[in-house]
């Protein structure tokens, strides 16, 4: 297809010039660059420490890389060049100054199609970036990449007939999951620092767990959607990172949720047990009855719209079923359910089965929720998980500790939870 040329052809021309600038520069340490957090990364690159282009080529030699193995990128975008020549004329140093940022792929670009890896969008060049592609320029990043993205954007596995399939970075038997599953895989992989998706039913956050990072659903209209191609209503724009990036002061003492319902290991519940002496048993309600609400939102005219997608157009074999599901009479869809539904919980336990067979070395994950519009209480949530996880894994490989799993001793003092 048209857009594979076009990867092909970025990444040809990428590849020269962060060739060139490495062999102008001997003396690039690519792996200190590459093992910078987002905030330092930032402070560097403001401070003049870093300079932009090289922090640009260092993330684009490794994308070329961690696509090679992973097919996660649709395109690299050749005129992320002209954004630093920009930059250098504003004088002006954004919070995200120099800072190179990956989009999801139906994430509006100028001169670039937004696919949602449907054939029929191929055409449809964009004539605007998107709004949310204009704020990560004035604020100072440099997009310079577009990933993949499964076809309708309504599935857990990212592969389409355009771009084809995207892999996990920890193990490329398995998937990467969806829908930003590119995002995931490439910031899993190193390529990236810093990622922008969207989310309606775990877009964002399943591939965040699948590649071991940290994916953030902000509440709705916290970002803006204007310019995002949507294959269906009600997605929610959001960032993804190797980390979460927050610093926060505060002396209140969270009370922590779990929910028990779900299949938890035992190192996701002893991360969750050294969050706060406030823990409660959660037990949502009515999962599944708000599951089928899920899907009857996103197929709320029998599917006719979704449906209208996949009209003069190959159909990815993950999706096959979708499209015959779009395909059947409402009040067939009906009886089936009806028939089907006592299987309901032993078809999700068999597949989970299936999903975790050799998936030994993959990524664990914690999700943490809060209330809309309490962002800033779940992106201190997640602080608190991540410290305490690197505070163990520390404390596990220092010398002459054993391999035990107790971590007494581990829970943040008063003085130490003020610092977060």
């Amino acid at each position: 297809m048209c857009e594979e040329r076009e990867v092909s052809n970025g990444s040809d021309a990428f590849h020269l010039t962060a060739t060139h600038v490495f062999f102008q520069n001997p003396g690039v340490d690519r792996a200190r660059i590459l093992d910078l957090t987002l905030v330092e990364l930032a402070k560097e690159l403001k401070d003049g420490a870093l300079p932009p282009e090289t922090a640009l080529y260092v993330y684009v030699e490794k994308a070329l890389e961690v696509h090679k193995d992973l097919n996660c990128v649709t395109v690299f975008l050749s005129d992320c060049e002209a954004q630093l020549g920009k930059l250098r004329e504003r004088g002006e140093r954004g919070p995200l100054y120099g800072v190179p940022v990956s989009i999801k792929e139906h994430a509006g670009y100028k001169g670039h199609p937004s696919t949602c890896g449907v054939p029929q969008y191929l055409d449809a060049v964009e004539e605007e970036d998107s709004v949310v592609v204009k704020v990560l320029k004035k604020q100072g990043a440099i997009v310079f990449a577009k990933t993949n993205v499964p076809q309708t954007l309504i599935c857990i596995e990212t592969s389409n007939p355009i771009y084809g399939e995207t892999v996990n970075p920890h193990n490329r038997a398995k998937a990467c999951a969806g829908s930003t599953g590119g995002e995931g895989a490439l910031i899993g992989g190193r390529g990236s620092i810093l990622g922008i998706g969207t989310d309606i039913g775990g877009s964002i956050r399943l591939p965040s767990s699948f590649c071991g990072i940290a994916g953030f659903k902000p509440s709705p209209a916290r970002l803006s959607l204007r310019g995002v191609r949507p294959c269906v209503d009600g997605m929610t724009a959001g960032e993804w990172t190797r980390r979460p990036n927050l610093q926060c002061r505060s002396s209140v003492t969270l009370t922590t949720g779990y929910a028990a319902s779900c299949h938890m290991t035992p190192s996701q519940t002893s991360v969750i047990s050294l969050l706060s002496p406030q823990l409660i048993l959660f037990r949502p309600p009515r999962v599944d009855d708000v599951f089928g609400m899920l899907v009857k939102a996103l197929l709320g005219d029998g599917g006719r719209t979704l449906g209208d997608k996949f009209n003069n157009s190959p159909v990815d074999s993950h999706l096959q079923d979708m499209f015959l599901l779009c395909k059947i009479p409402g009040g067939v869809k009906k009886i089936l359910s009806f028939i089907l539904r006592p299987l309901h919980n032993d078809f999700w336990d068999k597949l989970f089965k299936k999903a975790v067979e050799d998936g030994v070395g993959l990524p664990l994950s914690v999700q943490c929720v809060a209330l809309p519009y309490q962002d800033e209480l779940c992106l201190r949530l997640m602080k608190e998980v991540q410290t305490l996880h690197t505070r163990r894994q520390m404390k596990r490989s220092a010398p002459g500790r054993g391999s035990g799993t107790g971590f007494v001793g581990d829970f943040p003092s008063a003085s130490e939870r003020e610092k977060f």
